[in-house]
């Protein structure tokens, strides 16, 4: 049986089981803890109801987050609908949603970017870390309006409460948390605490104070590091090579293949934060300073070929060098405010602003530093929201905001594939929302004006975009809300897709970018429908985008300096797809509910053309079928992640097979839900199924982890 089969049968297997949940649940009453609970999304302008909004947003919450805690925030967070990975070992890893990654994507600490050099590259570390994360929201679809046109193509924002809005009630409150897991030997703890230390002109003092630690050995796999077809291909190649009489394999030592664990996959990293806020009546201003260190192995990158002197080179002799790691610093101050009271036209001002400078050294398996990246940068905004009024029998409110960006990026070294570079950005943008009775009509617009400027040659590439977004939302029913949406928006290159030239053996690929490029254009719409019930929330959200000069990272078939060249060009090109989610109280037996979720995403993307061809490391359609059991004591979820096969592949790229984990979650308190103990038990892959994710550049060198197991113990105070 195909994956594709396996996957639509569980479909609607899983469908069936939640239709019938209105049967199970049929009484009166039902507990607190029975109904699905309110969620608010606050990373946009005004906060609204999840199921009140007219764009694809989710909220992980902190629970799901301590339940699915990985070492990245993407990978702890991919298995919400539309979103993928970069996945590059379990060190390094970015969000992918709807099939857009690299520049298209951010991701804030707190409505602030992580100021760091993922963007550069898969194997670059994002530096904002989960265990800090007290919740994350995530809004598919561009959010370039509000955040920039590094939002083009989603936000992940990461709200770490680092600076606090609110004194703790009782004075003082925190959480410790120790862990441990099996596959890869991994050791974990984290901290934070608030506290009220103090008054001041009517206001609270609050302090607050984070910390984690973490470390892990190369994580065990199910087989060969490896893929099938990757083997496959390369035994095909040695065997034309050597009847063309291109080699001697009976000189040549073969190298051994990586078996059971995934070499180079170890890392350790440990960071603290310390932050404090004058609380008032109206409002908040706090400051926090965060330090992270972090060292980790780079798995399946190629190793190093050198030929060492002439006569070595004339005998063919060559040394090969792997075992290659990152060595990560970033220091980072960040100030945050909000005032509530009368601005004149204005009601609410928000201010946010972060400074990080960040180094990381990529070292060779021979000790030597190879490269070091380094980026100082600045961002910061500021969000008027206007006050509510009357218009045309309805509401009119919005807001209006600044933006701005530096980066002063550097890569010195060997692998230095992108050259010095300041970039300034600026943007200015402005929303406005209009209210009467169930409907809901919203506008808005951006300009952005970007400068690159390559710091040794003096080379300048400018550019000015405008982007523009709106849409109608329904309040059809009590239950069923529709929002439709449309936007056209422009997105200046990014410095590694104008200035890129060079070897990165860490994904195997010599990069060219193109100085010429222009601003990338797309337009398109989304359309969503979401009914919701006190025991039922689902929703469907279909989009479509075409884009003029997309830009991408594609392989060529030609190679430089033993490597497979990859080169930044611009096509037109289509995106479209869906996410479905369903979460139903199937069955309340008061001292105990049970539950059950579905959630489907897909995304097709191809250049336009005569033959369509498909753009590469495009996700395949996926799935996620849960089953939770929930009491005041202990609550069990029980959960399949069926991933379709990847045939959909551009040229020179391999397909992926398709694969399903079985994972199981269980927390025991002992003092019952409001207690100050948790225990965590995770089984993950609990049938040691070999996995690959298709749009990493490791996907045939580098699967995901085989049978994990998860212990860990938190405490409250």
């Amino acid at each position: 049986m195909s994956s594709k089969t396996r996957l639509m049968g569980a479909t609607s297997l899983a469908a069936f089981a939640l239709q019938l949940s209105p049967v199970f649940g049929q009484s009166e009453t039902q507990s607190a803890a029975a109904a699905l609970d309110e969620i608010v999304v606050t990373s946009t302008i005004i906060p609204r109801n999840v199921d009140e909004s007219i764009i694809g947003v989710s909220v992980v919450d902190k629970e799901e987050l301590q339940r699915n805690f990985r070492n990245t925030i993407a990978e702890t967070i991919s298995r919400e609908p539309g979103v993928s990975t970069t996945f590059f070992g379990q060190a390094a890893s970015r969000p992918i949603i709807r099939g857009l990654g690299e520049d298209r994507i951010r991701v804030l600490d707190n409505g602030i970017g992580s100021i760091d050099a993922s963007v550069s590259s898969p194997d670059h570390a994002v530096a904002i870390d989960p265990a800090a994360a007290d919740k994350v929201e995530i809004i598919r679809g561009t959010s370039m309006l509000l955040y920039g046109s590094s939002a083009a193509g989603g936000v992940v924002n990461v709200f770490s409460g680092r600076i606090p809005t609110a004194a703790p009630e009782d004075g003082l409150d925190g959480t410790l948390t120790f862990g441990n897991s099996t596959a890869d030997d991994a050791f974990d703890f984290s901290g934070e605490f608030d506290a009220k230390v103090g008054e001041l002109g009517g206001g609270d003092i609050v302090l607050h104070g984070d910390g984690f630690y973490r470390e892990a050995d190369d994580f065990e796999i199910p087989g060969f590091a490896e893929s099938d077809r990757l083997r496959a291909l390369e035994e095909f190649e040695e065997a034309q090579e050597a009847a063309a009489g291109g080699g001697d394999d009976d000189d040549e030592e073969e190298e051994d293949e990586a078996f059971g664990v995934v070499p180079n996959s170890f890392y350790k990293t440990k960071g603290a934060s310390g932050g404090m806020s004058w609380v008032g009546e109206n409002g908040y201003f706090g400051v926090s300073g965060t330090v992270i260190d972090s060292n980790y192995g780079l798995p399946g990158a190629k190793k190093k070929e050198e030929e060492e002197g002439e006569e070595e080179e004339e005998e063919g002799e060559e040394e090969e060098e792997g075992g290659g790691f990152i060595d990560l610093r970033q220091r980072r101050i960040d100030f945050a405010g909000e005032w509530n009271g009368d601005l004149g036209w204005f009601e609410t001002a928000r201010l946010r602003l972060g400074y990080a400078d960040y180094e990381h050294i990529e070292v060779e398996g021979s000790g030597e530093v190879g490269t070091t990246f380094a980026n100082e940068g600045w961002e910061g905004r500021l969000e008027l929201l206007t006050k509510e009024r009357k218009a045309l029998d309805g509401v009119l409110n919005g807001a209006v905001g600044v933006q701005f960006r530096k980066r002063d990026f550097s890569a010195i070294g060997e692998e230095a594939f992108v050259p010095p570079t300041d970039t300034n950005q600026f943007g200015i943008f402005a929303l406005q929302e209009y209210t009467n009775g169930p409907w809901r009509a919203e506008l808005g617009g951006r300009f952005e004006r970007t400068v690159h400027e390559v710091q040794e040659t003096g080379v300048e590439r400018d550019f000015n975009g405008f982007s523009v977004s709106g849409g109608v939302g329904y309040q059809a029913s009590e239950q069923i809300f529709i929002g439709v949406n449309g936007f056209r928006t422009e997105r200046a290159p990014a410095t590694e897709e104008l200035f890129s030239n060079g070897p990165h053996l860490a994904t195997n690929a010599f990069e060219i970018g193109n100085p010429d490029l222009d601003e990338e254009v797309g337009a398109g719409g989304e359309a969503t429908i979401r009914f919701t019930t006190d025991r039922i929330r689902a929703s469907l959200s279909g989009f479509y985008t075409s884009y003029n000069d997309f830009i991408f990272l594609n392989e060529t078939g030609e190679e430089e300096d033993g490597l497979p060249v990859f080169v930044f060009q611009a096509a037109d090109a289509t995106f479209r797809g869906f996410e479905a989610q369903v979460e139903a109280q199937l069955l309340d037996l008061g001292p105990v509910e049970f539950l059950g979720d579905v959630g489907v995403d897909y995304v097709r993307a191809t250049q336009d053309g005569p033959g369509d061809e498909d753009l590469p490391r495009i996700p395949p359609l996926s799935a996620l079928f849960g089953v939770e059991a929930r009491s005041a004591f202990v609550d069990m979820r029980f959960e399949v992640e069926a991933v379709n096969g990847q045939n959909d592949v551009a040229e020179f790229e391999l397909p992926t097979d398709g694969y399903e984990l079985v994972n199981l979650y269980a927390t025991f308190r002992p003092f019952g839900a409001d207690g100050p103990i948790a225990l965590r038990l995770s089984g993950t892959n609990l049938t040691d199924e070999e996995a690959r994710v298709h749009p990493s550049f490791l996907k045939d060198s580098v699967p995901l982890i085989g049978r994990n197991f998860r212990l860990s113990v938190t405490g409250t105070f």
